[in-house]
């Protein structure tokens, strides 16, 4: 009979994020040594995720993936198959993802499809069904056999659980994409299911490739069990490596980099609007609209590149406006850094327009663009 694996009992009370957040860090720390690990020895690792709609698979393999690299842990997800895939012997479209020395294979769904969805939804006959349960456990024996540390969890959800979740699901455009029209039709058939899911563990449920159950009613501790529970039985330690240290940068000629001579500049895209103060001690460039009341402080050049209530481009340099062109020009004001300020007299202003006139000039360290009315 499988296996149930739940270290934590379920209380009233959901884990709070602080403490979740503090032991899957932990967990992380332990999978980035796992990894390694798995690359220092060429290890093949296949962990199987199955369970009901809406369990929560999908989050459990993120928090297990999201601190680890992507070619070394790699999900696997397959779509339907094919009309050619059906053609094909049923465990063929599988073969090609197994784990190679140094990887670990995770199965978002798996092989097992056809002793679930398939089998209670009509994909496949009751023969075929059969026939793949008569199978499995041999199939899995050759993967064992091969090196393969072979792990299979079935993550199990209340009937409530499970409609709450799939009714958040249709209440939330972030969640919408995960209720596809096979979960609607699969939900009026739970008895199906866990009649299916039972027979299945019977025939699958060996020695050699065990099932652990999952109660995920609480998701945040399903998760850190089932991660610390897979880290108990991958023997592991992080492989000794040097002390590191980083090379001094060099520019092509041999040289060193001098930090000090590259420019330092800011990129700001976003719109500015009245009382937004962005300030930069180098160069900032403004990507994006800037309204009147809006304040653009810094100590090297300033560069819109948007519209100043109508300005295609403006340009403050340390001692000088480059170019100014003018669209139906607004009143606006650009502070300018305090060593312009105290010499206001240095600053070299120039503008092309051809809208009407306009003056540019420094007003109490500032620099005020303003057109004139007509006369």
């Amino acid at each position: 009979m499988a296996k149930k694996h739940d270290k934590e009992k379920k209380s009233d009370k959901g884990l709070k994020r602080k403490d979740y957040d503090k032991a899957l860090a932990k967990l992380h720390g332990e999978l980035v040594k796992l990894q390694q690990w798995v690359v220092h020895k060429g290890l093949k690792v296949c962990i199987v995720f199955e369970g009901r709609d809406g369990a929560g698979k999908g989050g459990t393999i993120k928090a297990l993936t999201e601190r680890v690299s992507p070619r070394i842990f790699r999900v696997i997800a397959l779509p339907s198959p094919t009309e050619r895939e059906k053609s094909q012997m049923y465990a063929q479209r599988y073969l090609p993802h197994l784990p190679a020395a140094g990887e670990v294979v995770i199965w978002d769904r798996s092989w097992y499809n056809r002793a679930g969805v398939e089998r209670v939804m009509g994909f496949c006959s009751e023969k075929q069904a059969q026939g793949f349960l008569k199978m499995v456990p041999k199939f899995e024996q050759l993967m064992i056999d091969s090196g393969i540390i072979l792990l299979k969890y079935w993550l199990e959800v209340s009937p409530e659980e499970q409609t709450r979740r799939l009714e958040a699901r249709i209440q939330d455009p972030r969640k919408i994409w995960k209720l596809s029209p096979m979960d609607l039709e699969s939900y009026g058939r739970w008895h199906d299911y866990s009649r299916a899911r039972d027979e299945m563990f019977e025939a699958t449920d060996t020695k050699a490739s065990p099932w652990f159950v999952v109660d995920s009613n609480d998701k945040k501790r399903a998760r850190l069990n089932i991660i610390t529970h897979l880290l108990s039985l991958v023997p592991y330690h992080a492989p000794d490596r040097p002390k590191i240290t980083l090379p001094e940068r060099r520019v092509s000629n041999g040289a060193p980099v001098d930090a000090a001579h590259l420019p330092q500049v800011l990129y700001v895209k976003q719109t500015l609007r009245s009382g937004q103060v962005v300030s930069h001690k180098g160069d900032l460039v403004i990507i994006g609209d800037v309204n009147p009341g809006a304040e653009i402080l810094a100590e090297g050049d300033i560069t819109v590149w948007g519209s100043l209530r109508g300005i295609a481009h403006a340009g403050v340099g340390g001692n000088s406006l480059a170019e100014i062109r003018a669209l139906n020009l607004q009143p606006i004001q650009i502070r300018i850094a305090s060593a312009i300020a105290r010499a206001p007299d240095r600053p070299r202003i120039s503008y092309a327009s051809g809208t009407g006139p306009e003056t540019a000039r420094i007003v109490e360290g500032k620099i005020r663009i303003q057109k004139h009315k007509a006369d």
